[in-house]
């Protein structure tokens, strides 16, 4: 389950990053970026925090 939530959440994070790039270049217009970024960041602040840091914690 973990290993999957990453996966999702490495999409989100490019869901984010490849729009911006996609639109400098002509590719897609201002709006699908705009529903394209919004989407990837959901997916990330949806999956990132249910794996990210925690091998780091304590055991108290």
């Amino acid at each position: 389950m973990r290993q999957l939530l990453k996966w999702f959440s490495y999409i989100g994070l490019a869901l984010t990053l490849f729009p911006s790039f996609m639109l400098f270049m002509g590719l897609i217009e201002a709006y699908t970026c705009k529903q394209l970024m919004a989407l990837g960041t959901v997916i990330w602040f949806v999956t990132a925090p249910s794996w990210m840091n925690k091998g780091k914690e304590s055991k108290e």
